[in-house]
């Protein structure tokens, strides 16, 4: 599979989630959402692995992966789910697009990384100030408890950064697909207890937006979702996975406003653009070096285009 094509899938499915996300929770409730969502991905994933005899590893190192990857998951998608009924769906993309900054912290932490130089710290600080600036604006919260919102949506973001760091610490060499199966497998049951839990109940009719939302969701958001995402995470270096952050935040936000209504205030573009700037900075070597013009090679002339 081509990489750039697998980045631009990535790129257009995460910009839309957020807001089917909110969609798919409208008459059903956030647990039974997410719960019907994950249900939906193990059971297209298992198909696809048995009808194209994909390999699922059981090695050590395989169920180290999908046991990362499931009870990050859960946590994760169980706060932003949750969180999604408060907080505007653009903002769900943006304060994700902490997930770069956020990991580049963990992996100095957890895992001895030396990698923080003055220009990651000042886009570390900047994406600090744009964060600042988005829940001052208490407006674009969207309800009385959006701020309580923003806090889980925090904290889910740091669980799946820890989770991506951990990833690619394991460096598991299982097909996208399988790790796809196995995280979504292990997640399932943690989903199902948290609907149990908190509500239990199938409603009496499922609002046909909230229904194709939670189809969309299962196939896309999960399935082909999380096995690009998967093979990209091998291929590419976690910093420049997470650039895709960079992209999404701006077209959540504009799909948002569009197609939900969402206010979007002066504020809170100054701060999604502080967020924004602060990642350019964070990851400026890269993007350096892909701004940068090739060489023609010795003996090979550039042609124009």
């Amino acid at each position: 599979m081509s990489i750039p094509f697998a980045y631009l899938g990535i790129i257009l499915i995460w910009s839309t989630t957020p807001l089917a996300i909110q969609w798919s929770t409208e008459g059903t409730g956030f647990a039974l959402a997410v719960f019907a969502r994950m249900l939906i991905g193990v059971v297209v994933a298992a198909a696809v692995i048995i009808a194209w005899r994909i390999r699922f590893p059981l090695h050590e190192r395989a169920r180290r992966a999908y046991l990362v990857g499931g009870l990050g998951l859960f946590v994760a998608m169980a706060l932003t789910y949750w969180a999604a009924r408060y907080v505007h769906s653009g903002l769900i993309s943006v304060l994700f697009g902490l997930s770069p900054l956020a990991a580049g912290i963990l992996a100095v932490v957890f895992l001895g990384e030396r990698s923080l130089t003055r220009l990651k710290l000042l886009g570390m600080a900047l994406g600090a100030a744009g964060l600042a600036t988005i829940f001052i604006h208490g407006d674009s919260l969207g309800q009385a408890n959006g701020l309580a919102g923003l806090l889980a949506l925090l904290v889910a973001v740091f669980i799946y950064s820890g989770s991506l760091v951990w990833l690619k610490h394991i460096a598991d060499d299982s097909p996208p697909l399988a790790t796809t199966v196995g995280t979504l497998a292990v997640s399932l049951p943690c989903f199902g207890l948290v609907w149990l839990l908190t509500d239990g109940r199938l409603p009496e009719m499922v609002p046909p937006r909230a229904g194709a939302a939670i189809a969309y969701l299962g196939v896309f958001g999960s399935v082909v979702g999380f096995a690009l995402y998967y093979y990209v995470i091998k291929h590419l270096e976690t910093s420049k996975v997470a650039l895709i952050t960079l992209i999404t935040p701006v077209i959540a936000l504009l799909l948002g406003h569009w197609l939900n209504g969402e206010s979007i205030g002066l504020r809170l573009w100054l701060g999604t653009g502080l967020i924004l700037l602060g990642l350019g900075v964070h990851e400026w070597t890269m993007l350096a070096g892909l701004l940068r013009p090739r060489r023609a090679e010795p003996g090979r002339p550039e042609i124009a285009g």
